[in-house]
């Protein structure tokens, strides 16, 4: 009989390092899908009492104490970090997202040179600030982009894609650190 194996989405493939920048594997303890029924500030308000962080506006994420909420759509909203109260399931479907995601840190002085050569957004501190989200392009893979710090962004990808996220990000990494 064949036995199955635990792995990460990015086992194996990370940490990737070059120049001064680094991507890092996030292994969020729970990431769960979900939709607002009707009113979002219904589900806000569940959000604030289960787990302490509202529902972000569009484009933004919130997060306190290891879990965050990131916009992932109209009335839509993925939360990381935390089981779902059961109180949510009667704002919003509530769907268990956690193997579905290969989640990497980006930072470093460079990372929003490399993810510059990736995505068509303007990821830079003036514009896109601390807190901020999309969804996006990288590559030809969907992503949701997170800024997370000065020079740090968090990126999701399907798992499926994990490969190629990291081998993207690679040579985006080789091309800035060779520029010196």
């Amino acid at each position: 009989m064949v036995e199955l194996t635990e792995r990460s989405a990015c086992a194996g493939l990370v940490p990737l390092v070059m120049g001064t920048v680094t991507v890092e594997e996030v292994a969020p303890a729970s990431m769960t899908s979900l939709s607002a029924f009707g009113d979002a500030s219904d589900l806000s308000g569940a959000l604030e009492l289960a787990h302490g962080v509202k529902l972000p506006a569009a484009g933004r994420s919130t997060g306190k104490g290891g879990v965050r909420c990131i916009w992932f759509g109209r009335d839509e909203v993925m939360l990381i970090g935390a089981a779902p109260d059961k109180t949510l399931a009667n704002h919003a479907a509530v769907v268990d997202q956690s193997d579905a995601w290969a989640v990497v840190s980006v930072s470093g002085a460079g990372a929003v040179d490399v993810l510059a050569r990736l995505v068509p957004l303007d990821l830079r501190a003036a514009t896109f600030k601390r807190g901020h989200t999309a969804r996006s392009q990288l590559g030809h893979m969907n992503a949701s982009i997170t800024r997370t710090g000065a020079e740090a962004f968090q990126i999701m990808v399907f798992r499926s894609m994990a490969g190629t996220l990291l081998h993207d990000l690679k040579q985006a990494m080789a091309a800035v650190a060779s520029r010196g």
